[in-house]
């Protein structure tokens, strides 16, 4: 029974370092590595009276186990696949070591102790796992974030134009849309989303999260008004975003504690396309950029003279609206401002 526990402490202890090394370098997400961390000194602690005993039972030179290698144990598609595997092996090891740590003789390990651990380890997963999913998504948000707002559209198709915007290099399309019922808001979304899929582009759902869920958006973009990041968490599957517009620094780092995976810090400059604005101006933005992690989307009165102040402000992404939809030519607008990022912003 020794190498059982001498097995399953390792391979436990194993996988839990490797998930602390995810969220500690690749997330850098404080609570989830001090979470992980502190599991690994709760199994320590458990087993720490035992561990000459362990050590003395260990026999890794004739473990049948070693000899029954699994092909796929030396494949792994990418970081998010790592983390289920290890995961995984760390969840079989505590079981283990709870089911043998009921027998009488094994009265001086707290099985119920190792049961807590494994169900903390649960969510500690699917936090990680979200997480990582989510910003492999939030790491295309960088260049045109064009918002398709069906009021500057002017009897155009969405699809229509949506599919010249893509043509014109755009890789973030938001739908918003004020004036529609949610049944025809729901039709266009459904059809957006099929193009951007296929296009690699990210779609975003602005406000309605019942429509981003029906229309399997990518992720939902909500006010300062609209729901709360955490509560629009619960809401959505593990892998989507949600970003948040913020008009101050406070607003885009509370964003950010709360859980969002980027912000859109607005409204730039003066703007018609919505009303009631908050200025926030660039000095926010360079500040908002200083203070916070994610990516950062400037947004409001943004065209082809003043991107360059917007880009070397800091801002990963700029959001436009008037300045494309307004062209009977989206993809030649495009394609002007892109030029504009890049003989301006040097990319």
């Amino acid at each position: 029974m020794l190498r059982i526990y001498d097995a399953n402490f390792n391979r436990c202890s194993e996988g839990l370092r490797v998930l602390e090394e995810a969220a500690r370098f690749l997330l850098s997400d404080i609570e989830i590595t001090k979470g992980l961390k502190h599991l690994r000194h709760q199994l320590t602690e458990c087993f720490s009276a035992m561990e000459p005993q362990l050590l003395t039972s260990r026999d890794s030179a004739n473990d049948v186990g070693i000899r029954s290698d699994v092909v796929s144990e030396y494949e792994r598609g990418d970081i998010t696949a790592i983390v289920t595997a290890n995961a995984r092996r760390a969840q079989e090891s505590l079981r283990v070591l709870e089911e043998f740590s009921k027998l009488p003789q094994a009265s001086s390990i707290d099985a119920h102790a190792i049961e807590q651990m494994r169900f903390s380890l649960y969510q500690l997963e699917r936090e990680l796992t979200s997480k990582l999913l989510r910003r492999d998504k939030a790491d295309k948000i960088n260049g045109v974030y064009l918002i398709l707002d069906y009021g500057f559209l002017r009897g155009r198709s969405e699809i229509e134009v949506a599919r010249q915007a893509i043509d014109g290099g755009v890789r973030i399309i938001q739908l918003r849309d004020k004036q529609r019922s949610k049944r025809e808001i729901l039709k266009a979304a459904r059809e957006l989303q099929q193009l951007c899929a296929q296009n690699n582009v990210l779609f975003i759902v602005n406000d309605y999260i019942d429509i981003a869920l029906a229309a399997d958006a990518d992720g939902v973009h909500l006010g300062q008004s609209d729901l709360p990041v955490a509560e629009a968490r619960k809401l959505l599957p593990i892998d989507r975003l949600i970003g948040i517009t913020a008009s101050t620094t406070g607003e885009a780092v509370l964003a950010q504690q709360q859980g969002a995976d980027y912000i859109a810090v607005g409204s730039i400059y003066q703007t018609q396309s919505k009303e009631d604005i908050r200025l926030a101006g660039v000095e926010t933005l360079r500040e908002v950029k200083r203070n916070i992690t994610q990516p950062v989307v400037a947004t409001g009165g943004i065209n082809m003279d003043n991107v360059k102040q917007v880009l070397d402000s800091g801002a990963d992404a700029v959001a436009v609206i008037s300045v494309i939809l307004k062209s009977n030519d989206i993809k030649a607008a495009l394609v002007e401002l892109a030029a504009n990022i890049k003989i301006n912003h040097g990319d």
